[in-house]
């Protein structure tokens, strides 16, 4: 029996899980967590075979808490669920030690099969997406500006295009405003952009931020 937690912030998305896999035999879901700290701390002391974690969830980074999960269990595979395209974060996820990337619009069947290959020790992303990555070997000039930058210029990336201030997001990550400005710099530079408000505008047509928690009336980001 695949003992299975789940890690999503929204209880209609957990309950929706909980119905598609206490149909399937041979897995379980024996736990729940609602942010990141809670589920770091439940897989730090419990035995599970799988981790179903949402992309987005309020204060955690999921790069990050991938990457601290696999230092410490090395062995429990992770399938990240979300609301963004395969393009957008699979190869980063994948990069950070995830072993699966599934979009929540997808069919109860395919998220079977997901949990299944990856519990046998495989990788998981749709058929789509690996045609789009074959296609785009060999090739530089079809890789989005945004994939050439570290997990934390790309952190960084994110939080600018939310209408984070410097100030913000040195308090947010524990890192020197010089040391953010030092990384806004580099992001505009490996994306070519200009300022902040081209990194918005790019963030926006690519669907990397969740818009809906934007804050429109926050002028902030521009002077940053």
């Amino acid at each position: 029996m695949l003992k299975i937690i789940i890690a999503d912030d929204h209880s209609v998305v957990r309950q929706g899980l909980i119905q598609i896999i206490s149909e399937v035999s041979n897995m379980e879901i024996s736990d729940e967590a609602t942010n990141g700290n809670e589920l770091f701390k439940k897989v730090l002391k419990n035995h599970y075979d799988i981790i179903i974690l949402d992309i987005k969830m309020p204060g955690t980074n999921v790069i990050d808490l991938i990457k601290n999960i696999k230092l410490h269990k090395a062995h429990i595979p992770i399938l990240i669920l979300s609301m963004y395209p395969e393009e957008q974060y699979a190869v980063r996820v994948l990069k950070a030690g995830a072993s699966g990337y599934l979009t929540k619009e997808s069919a109860p069947g395919e998220l079977v099969s997901a949990i299944q290959k990856i519990a046998n020790g495989g990788k998981y992303i749709s058929s789509k997406f690996a045609e789009q990555l074959a296609d785009q070997l060999g090739d530089d000039s079809e890789r989005p500006m945004h994939e050439t930058l570290s997990d934390r210029e790309f952190q960084v990336f994110q939080m600018i295009s939310s209408g984070k201030s410097v100030k913000g997001i040195s308090e947010d990550l524990k890192l020197s405003e010089k040391t953010v400005s030092t990384y806004r710099s580099r992001v505009l530079q490996k994306m070519k952009l200009k300022n902040n408000a081209e990194l918005t505008h790019y963030a926006f047509k690519h669907n990397i931020v969740d818009w809906k928690y934007f804050p429109f009336e926050n002028n902030e980001m521009m002077n940053i």
